[in-house]
């Protein structure tokens, strides 16, 4: 369940009558329990309170009380042996009045009264599996509103399938925008009477919800006819009530769908709910949702925390901001000068969704406005940054006028809290009909036109504020000595899943500057524009991306061009994760990275440690890598770059599956085929090498073909390669088969012994997995693999200074490994070696191998556990690493950093040798 599905489900439970044995069982049930649970919990089998209510064992004990001993029950439950020995993490006690819970593990506590507790349903979200953040849990009503707007918005489709069709789907969106607003001028004075929207609507309308769109309709009419108007509008009584809003927001067609009696009830629950407290850094997030059909089953886990995003806009220039505030002080000409700064700071996300962005941003520099004009003695002051300062790309229209419903939200919260409601109702009507958010697809659309540089005026007409095509032309603006700061979160999408729109718009971008885009990552095409965008204007610019693109070939391909426009990277934030809900999604691994050509001398790189808190270094230079250093780019390598031997793929066997086998399948083939046991071999992946599974191949050399005429189950096998192979499309895939027996691409004749290295691991290891194969072992592609190779070559392969060489220059998926032999084997930086440095790494290498083999038969797995690491096998890497690193620098390095800050050092010294 979400979190929308479960807020229903307790709304319901605490609107049904109150029964106190079935209670537990129904508030389980409402958390999306299974009702094998709760079946063995009404047994008795797994309940385990001590206490007459129920335990269930990690998760929660309640219980039901008299009517006055909520409190005492409570105390009982904490007091209770059963609670701790069962590791209870929730208590909960009521008698249908009064509700009481405490999270024992986070410490919160709920007492109100029983047909309240939904509002703290976020609390008990731990229940349904769902690993909660701060946020979650203080959006219930953004979670109440949506899940109500959803179910509104689906019966509404019910009744109107035209509606829901491409060609009427803004129709459909702008009307749920104009409900949003009045539900949300209703209940904040906005609207001058208590009620009015949907007060007029419950009397106006029929029972049955037949006249219902004709009321709305009206009142939508009323709401974009101005004061002066109005006698000659023949608007009915009931509705000349509604103030003159416009805005564009009421503008254009009135039509309004058709309403059922449940859809007519469902617009009164919604308009029944306290929309003053709204949060539109969230909500905004979770409503885009409603409209998107594929989006609905996880309604409620559409946000993006505010932590996140402060990321991305305290170092890009709140940081700044708040420094000039402390450093100025209560100096008033400082203030003055630091609020004129403020009111000219212009804040551009080119893939703005539903505003977050800039909804935060703007809510935070009207804080740092307000404190400075509490200094001045100005507290009142009506506010000088205007809504047109903060300017969005959005390509779907019902998210791109959310965004501007949020920014008029946030600008109305922020006038009550700083000015009072008395000033904030005084100028918030009519709205603005500026236009400052585009829908449109923001890699095709002319930034500069969106956000002309400075003091440059755009003399063109503009639309209405929430009516926009994609075309939108754009409001005059001129912004002599202010500054730009682009930011946001791009859609990330890798090459191998993006539409064919979506690479004909990377086309537009890159075709012409450089051969190797179409690997690139969708993201990356606004990591460019931004940058273009700079060359004509002083702009710092601050994306969250997919670590992808600092990873890997992308590096070259989009840092080179990045570089050429003068911007360099100014501030990152190396990889974290960027979830929404943990239940749901475990959060894509993402960086934050800030390009500028207002270039400072110092640099700062963010990282998150274990604890989660973020540390800051400060530095001379950040290179694409998102490492203090040079701005290289690692270039693959067809041969070592050093002494090393060359590293090979596995064999890839492009068969169908028909060479490849099971273990019982090989045991057949040898003992009821008569297959000669030597042409069934160890096939070895990742996963064969990691985890220990086995596989077998069939394996034939040309000079061996003749040994297996006349075997029937080999002839079998044969024919259905040929078969497989002869249908391709690709004419070197048909000519293998004329040589079924062997794989499509063989790299090794069967008799090496090979040093193996699987393509993809754990980045949860604290050393890669690499070992030593007898002969005999076949390859698989998933597996690199040195043949016939020293072993001092492993012992380069195991140790850590291979580990954060591969971890920063090849690709990951996710944050797990992703091995390259041409661009992490093949640069991979190594001092000359001696006759001695090679016998001692030899030495350290068998050490590794005979660790590993005191423990037999532990997997590579089992033995690369960080928790379960053997001591010996510990103690052999350690002296592994002691080994090499005294090589490179006569000592131990102190960290990661170091290492890699000498790695690149090398690398640098090593091409510019070469070249």
């Amino acid at each position: 369940m979400n979190p929308v599905e479960i807020e229903q489900a307790i709304s319901d439970l605490a609107e049904a009558p109150f029964d106190a044995a079935e209670f537990p069982y129904a508030f389980l049930e409402a958390f999306g329990r299974k009702a094998t649970e709760i079946k063995k919990l009404r047994k008795g089998d797994t309940n385990k309170s001590d206490l007459g209510g129920v335990l269930q064992r990690n998760n929660i004990h309640m219980a039901t009380c008299a009517l006055g001993e909520v409190s005492q029950t409570l105390a009982a439950l904490k007091d209770s042996p059963a609670t701790t020995k069962h590791k209870a993490k929730f208590i909960l006690a009521t008698d249908g009045q009064t509700f009481e819970a405490e999270d024992l593990i986070g410490g919160d506590t709920v007492a109100c009264a029983y047909k309240d507790f939904p509002d703290s349903f976020g609390v008990f979200l731990p229940l349904a599996g769902i690993s909660t953040v701060k946020q979650i849990k203080e959006s219930a009503f953004d979670i109440k509103a949506t899940g109500r707007l959803n179910r509104l918005y689906v019966e509404l489709l019910k009744d109107n399938p035209d509606w829901g069709k491409a060609e009427r789907r803004h129709d459909m969106n702008h009307f749920m925008a104009r409900l949003i607003f009045c539900f949300f001028a209703e209940d904040t004075d906005i609207f001058t009477t208590a009620d009015l929207f949907t007060g007029t609507i419950d009397r106006m309308s029929n029972r049955d919800g037949t006249n219902t769109h004709e009321v709305i309709s009206e009142i939508f009419r009323a709401m974009n006819v101005a004061t002066k108007d109005r006698a000659s509008a023949n608007l009915p009584r009931w509705a000349d009530a509604f103030p003159y809003v416009n805005g564009g927001l009421f503008s254009g067609s009135t039509e309004v769908p058709r309403f059922s009696k449940i859809a007519q009830r469902y617009l009164s629950h919604i308009g029944g709910l306290d929309w003053t407290k709204i949060n539109p850094d969230i909500f905004g997030s979770m409503i885009q949702a409603v409209a998107d059909e594929g989006e609905r089953s996880v309604l409620g886990m559409h946000y993006t925390s505010v932590p996140n995003i402060l990321k991305v806009l305290n170092p890009l220039f709140l940081d700044d901001l708040n420094a000039a505030l402390e450093e100025a002080g209560d100096n008033a000409r400082k203030l003055l000068n630091l609020r004129n700064r403020i009111a000219k700071i212009r804040v551009f996300d080119p893939a703005c969704g539903s505003g977050n962005f800039l909804v935060i941003a703007y809510k935070q520099l009207r804080t740092i406005e307000a404190e400075i004009n509490r200094r001045r003695g100005e507290a009142d002051r009506k506010t000088d940054i205007p809504l047109t300062n903060f300017r969005g790309i959005e390509i779907r229209d019902f998210s791109a006028e959310i965004a501007r419903l949020a920014l008029i939200i946030a600008e109305y919260q922020c006038d009550v809290t700083y000015r009072g409601q008395k000033e904030a109702l005084a100028e918030f009507l009519p709205l603005d009909s500026q236009n400052w958010i585009t829908c449109g697809n923001a890699l095709r659309l002319d930034w500069l036109s969106i956000c002309p540089p400075t003091g440059t005026g755009v003399k063109v007409k503009a639309d209405d504020l929430f009516q926009t095509p994609l075309d939108q032309a754009q409001i005059d603006f001129e912004n002599e000595g202010g500054e730009t700061y682009i930011c946001g979160n791009p859609p990330y999408l890798g090459s191998q899943w993006q539409s064919t729109e979506q690479k004909e718009d990377l086309g537009r971008i890159f075709d012409g500057r450089t051969k190797n885009w179409k690997s690139l990552d969708y993201v990356a095409g606004w990591f460019l524009k931004a940058a273009d965008y700079g060359m004509h204007t002083p702009t710092v610019s601050a994306l969250v991306s997919t670590n992808s693109v600092c990873q890997g070939r992308q590096v070259e391909t989009l840092w080179s061009l990045i570089f050429d426009t003068g911007n360099e990277i100014t501030f990152a934030h190396d990889s974290f994760k960027w979830a929404n809900l943990a239940s749901h999604n475990a959060g894509v691994t993402v960086v934050i990275v800030s390009i500028s050509n207002r270039l400072s001398t110092t640099r700062r790189l963010f990282s998150d440690g274990d604890s989660g808190e973020t540390t800051m270094r400060e530095v001379g230079n950040i290179n694409p890598y998102l490492i203090s250093g040079p701005n290289i780019l690692v270039k693959s390598a067809t041969k070592p770059l050093c002494a090393q031997q060359e590293m090979s793929f596995g064999n890839m066997p492009n068969e169908g599956g028909h060479l490849l086998l099971s273990l019982s399948e090989a045991e057949q083939a040898i003992n009821d085929h008569r297959v000669p046991r030597k042409f069934i071999r160890p096939f070895i992946g990742s996963q064969e090498f990691i985890r220990g599974n086995e596989r077998r191949c069939v394996w034939v050399r040309g000079d061996e073909l003749p040994e297996t005429y006349g075997n029937e189950w080999l002839d079998r096998r044969f024919a259905a390669v040929a078969q497989q192979r002869s249908k391709s499309d690709r004419a070197t895939t048909k000519a293998l088969s004329e040589i079924p027996y062997r794989f499509g691409e063989v790299r090794q004749s069967g008799d090496e012994q090979i040093i193996a290295v699987p393509a993809i691991s754990s980045e949860n290891r604290d050393f890669l997995p690499c070992g030593l194969l007898p002969s005999g072992n076949i390859m698989s592609n998933k597996c690199y693999a040195l043949y016939d190779a020293p072993l001092w070559n492993m012992s380069l392969i195991a140790s850590r200074l291979h580990w954060v060489w591969i971890g920063t220059v090849c690709v990951r998926l996710e944050m797990r490994f992703s091995y390259s032999n041409t661009l992490g084997w093949n640069t991979f930086p190594v001092p000359k070696l001696t006759e001695k440095n090679r016998e001692d790494l030899t030495r350290c290498a068998e050490d590794i191998l005979l660790a590993r083999e005191a423990h037999f038969p532990a997997t590579i797995a089992d033995l690369y556990d960080p928790e379960k690491m053997p001591a010996d096998l510990r103690a052999a890497h350690d002296r592994n690493d002691e080994t090499l690193e005294r090589i490179y620098i006569g000592r131990r390095f102190k960290n990661d950093t170091e290492r890699l800050e000498k790695l690149f050092d090398m690398y640098t010294k090593m091409t510019t040798k070469v070249s």
